[in-house]
């Protein structure tokens, strides 16, 4: 049974749905990934022509402005006009209302929506084959389609990226520039300078890997084009120490606090002071302690920094469901995030512990995204009933493996 909170015993390895991870991928351009994460990640670019053959834009253009309209999805305009002190760049978030938008036969413009996969299956599905990087690193997919002579100018990115051209084509050029330096006072950031090493027109079904801080700049050639773009999580140090902490202390309890003598700060060898500004030493050394406590409680880091990694994006929220029908698989609904460690399960922000069978259970689920009715059957009554509340918080989705669900 999954309980909220409180550390476990370790998990068991789950038999995860994931391709083989030795086997040449032609994705990755024969390499396979476990050989690319070797050799790429972090590491080198990679080119790989016709990766992807016969790729179709998850969405079309039309589709594509009509969701860049909505106040629940992220989306941006960039805009690239001749000027007489070399190039002037604009910007506006969205939500983008059609008319706001240039002319399709004006080129210099790309619209751009983040969280593609969070609306569209179809891309929900892409953004499935590169997950044999960990899903706490894997952010979305995003989609850009640019009119001719489009782009984002010359940038570098902190996290390692996939570009997948989908329609029509780009020319990208990149570069190692470790002295980088942003032009000043624009709405993006574009490299001052910017020199580039390789380049490249991209067609649709061809993908290109960057490490982070590599400089790119890509432009839609011969007409519009759709790039997208398969981003992962870098978070800053700062970030996650911030992060972390500000869940540990939503989880700092002790039960002696509603007892008749809780635990305060006493201080009887006090001495008198001609210095009552000054903040005593023992104060400092018991609010230390009590710190060092709380991060010595077993689990604590892990299971605050897990729930951290899965919290929703900002602008996401769940449509409510019906309680599990009977002989039903699961899956996990695009929007969710779920992540585990030795000791916990994490769902959207929130943490269990479970052990035995149903903790195998629920790591297979955030493996593989989903538990076909035969494994939902075979779990206890409590977990059924912890991933019936979680269809009903459309967290989880019904699934029959015969397409019915």
């Amino acid at each position: 049974m999954p309980t909220k909170k409180n550390p476990p015993a370790p998990l068991r390895s789950a038999d995860a749905a994931v391709p083989p991870l030795d086997a040449p991928c032609a994705l990755l351009g024969g390499l396979s990934p476990a050989a690319f994460m070797r050799r790429h990640w972090h590491r080198r670019p990679l080119l790989v022509r016709q990766a992807w053959p016969g790729v179709k834009p998850p969405i079309g253009r039309s589709e594509l402005f009509a969701l860049a309209e909505r106040d629940d999805v992220e989306s941006r305009l960039v805009q690239r006009r001749a000027a007489a002190e070399g190039e002037d760049w604009q910007l506006r978030r969205g939500p983008l209302p059609r008319r706001s938008l240039p002319p399709l036969k004006q080129g210099g413009w790309t619209v751009l929506v983040q969280g593609l996969d969070l609306h569209v299956p179809a891309a929900a599905e892409m953004l499935r084959r590169f997950r044999f990087v960990p899903q706490a690193r894997l952010d979305d997919l995003m989609i850009s389609w640019a009119a001719q002579g489009g782009g984002v100018g010359p940038h570098f990115d902190s996290y390692d990226v996939f570009l997948i051209q989908v329609a029509g084509r780009r020319r990208w050029r990149i570069g190692r520039m470790p002295d980088a330096r942003l032009k000043p006072d624009l709405p993006v950031k574009i490299i001052e300078d910017f020199r580039h090493e390789q380049e490249w027109i991209t067609e649709p079904g061809d993908l290109l890997y960057l490490p982070p801080g590599w400089a790119h700049d890509g432009d839609a050639v011969d007409g519009e084009c759709m790039t997208c773009s398969v981003g992962f999580r870098s978070p800053l140090r700062s970030e996650l120490a911030r992060e972390t902490l500000l869940r540990l202390a939503d989880a700092v309890d002790d039960p002696r606090d509603d007892t008749p003598r809780p635990v305060v700060y006493r201080d009887p060898g006090q001495a008198v002071t001609a210095t009552p500004g000054r903040i005593p030493a023992g104060l400092q050394d018991f609010a230390q302690a009590a710190l060092q406590r709380a991060l010595a409680e077993p689990g604590a880091l892990q299971r605050a920094l897990g729930e951290y990694l899965s919290e929703p994006k900002a602008l996401v929220h769940f449509d409510l469901g019906e309680p599990l029908p009977e002989g039903c698989g699961v899956r996990l609904d695009a929007r969710s995030c779920m992540l585990y460690d030795d000791r916990h399960v994490f769902l959207n922000g929130e943490s269990w512990r479970a052990g035995g069978r149903d903790a195998a259970a629920l790591q297979r689920l955030a493996d593989a995204r989903e538990l076909d009715a035969r494994a939902v059957a075979r779990a206890s009554a409590a977990l059924r009933e912890q991933l019936s509340q979680w269809v009903e918080d459309g967290w989880l989705q019904p699934w029959r493996e015969d397409g019915d669900g």
